[in-house]
């Protein structure tokens, strides 16, 4: 799977494409984890990515596509300093 960041293409791996080899994504707030898949909202067919944490019981959760890879609202969180929601650990 690919997508755009800053201009650039970028390579990721979701769990279902190879599961140890998958992306890992750190939140802003601090847990990691890892997309499974994206897939499609049947209300309104907007995408969603649907990702699960890496930490306690390994909970599932699912968050619209532009809101997952979206920029931190600096005016919410102005002491924050990663720039995207989640990032590529390690990047």
């Amino acid at each position: 799977m690919k997508i755009q960041r800053d201009n650039k293409e970028i390579d990721i791996i979701t769990i279902l494409e190879d599961k140890n080899k998958a992306t890992t994504f750190h939140h802003f707030k601090g847990n990691d984890y890892k997309i499974i898949t994206i897939g499609k909202d049947s209300d309104n067919l907007k995408e969603v990515v649907i990702y699960q944490g890496l930490y306690d019981n390994n909970p599932v959760w699912i968050r619209e596509y532009n809101d997952f890879f979206s920029e931190v609202d600096r005016n919410k969180y102005p002491n924050i300093k990663q720039k995207y929601r989640f990032e590529i650990k390690g990047e």
